[in-house]
């Protein structure tokens, strides 16, 4: 599906939207839930990587094909690797196939997993045969994607002797880290974590608890570019979010004061307001804890016409496309003066944004809504638009709302 975005020429935005809950929260919890039943969840991720995690956890033996979710590959290879009786293929798409799950495998094997690749020897697919996994001591490389980690995490009160993880060097993404300890904690287990140590206890029972997920702060990045590319006094207001937030994106109330949008809390929404127009020319941000908003403060800088430096983006390489390539080459498309290493990108400031240019999404939810906010500084084409339902099935509904043109070629 292709779509065809424009603005009508009044950039004064007032609206109000309901995002679906976040699908981080979402598949931490639901795979505590699988874990102990006790458990009940409310404002669940309609997104595909929700479904997926959750019919997922469903499997007793066969295949499990997980399309594009990586959430889901490194947390149900921790579940089922731990699951006694369970036979399963972890697979997924042919992108999937090409994402890195050795560290997640080696370190599980060193519990004492039964995994093994039945094809590329790092790489999906691969079989694992459930056991009892009674070691409870484990290293990783501190600077990997944190949901190897978290996978590891989430397993671990439900093992006989907990777990002992320690991380070696420089920790990264330590804000979804702290999102699966804040989860556990709320069901009542135990855990620390001092230094490069985590600690998490064993609990083979736990009281009947009810999980809310707060809504996605991921998600709400893109009104927020929204609101910085509008017209002074516009707002928009989001739910349901919290100020104690345990998603590392919640930084995007701090970092999009830089364009002049404020964020109000209150209860449980967000009120984004932009209150003054942006007076720098080159915004510096270290996203290595938010590597998810990278492609949509980048946007905003271009379509704002101001630089940008962006660091901490090594994990950026991994995910869904390489985001950091593709992020080079559609802004590159619209005029953007862009490079970009292994870690970082630098934007130039810009003064003209090419008209009709169609965007590449590389299978990626996020280049489709990053781009999005654009259209209130030209027209142009999302490709295969259809993507945004890997985390957020209505945004182009949603964008309609906002008084946006969105149109099928």
């Amino acid at each position: 599906m292709k779509l065809h975005l424009s603005k009508h020429p009044n950039n004064h935005i007032t609206a109000s939207i309901q995002i679906t809950g976040s699908k981080s929260e979402s598949n931490r919890s639901l795979l505590l839930r699988a874990l102990y039943p006790e458990i009940s969840i409310e404002n669940l991720s309609n997104s595909d990587d929700a479904q997926v995690m959750e019919k997922g956890l469903q499997v007793e033996n066969g295949v499990v094909d997980i399309h594009h979710a990586g959430t889901a590959m490194r947390f149900l290879t921790g579940y089922f690797a731990s699951q006694e009786g369970k036979e399963v293929t972890l697979t997924g798409s042919q992108r999937m196939t090409e994402r890195p799950v050795k560290v997640l495998v080696e370190a599980l094997r060193s519990l004492g997993a039964d995994i093994a690749y039945e094809k590329n020897e790092g790489y999906p697919p691969i079989r694992i045969k459930g056991k009892k996994l009674v070691k409870n001591r484990v290293s990783l490389p501190a600077n990997i994607s944190s949901q190897y980690i978290s996978s590891l995490l989430l397993i671990a009160p439900s093992l006989e002797n907990g777990l002992e993880l320690e991380l070696i060097g420089k920790i990264t993404s330590v804000p979804y880290i702290k999102m699966t300890l804040g989860l556990l904690s709320q069901i009542g287990v135990a855990s620390t974590f001092e230094d490069n140590i985590i600690t998490v206890s064993p609990k083979a029972k736990v009281a009947p608890t009810v999980l809310t997920v707060e809504s996605d702060w991921s998600s709400a990045s893109y009104y927020y570019s929204i609101v910085a590319l509008s017209d002074v006094g516009s707002e928009i207001k989001l739910s349901a979010y919290k100020k104690d937030s345990l998603q590392g994106d919640g930084v995007l109330s701090d970092i999009y004061t830089d364009f002049g949008v404020e964020t109000s809390f209150s209860n449980n929404y967000i009120l984004l307001k932009k209150t003054a127009d942006c007076e720098l020319t080159t915004v510096n941000c270290d996203l290595a804890n938010a590597p998810d908003i990278a492609q949509t403060i980048a946007v905003t800088c271009f379509g704002l016409g101001i630089g940008c430096h962006l660091t901490g983006l090594h994990t950026l390489k991994i995910k869904e496309t390489d985001r950091l390539e593709a992020l080079h080459t559609e802004l590159t498309k619209l005029g953007a003066d862009i490079s970009v290493t292994d870690k970082a990108l630098t934007l130039r400031p810009s003064t003209s944004i090419k008209k009709d240019v169609a965007i590449d999404t590389y299978n990626d939810h996020r280049m489709a809504m990053a781009f999005a906010p654009l259209a209130l500084k030209t027209c142009l084409v999302i490709n295969d638009a259809e993507v945004v339902s890997k985390s957020y099935p209505d945004f182009w509904k949603d964008l309609k709302s906002l008084l946006f043109d969105v149109n099928e070629i």
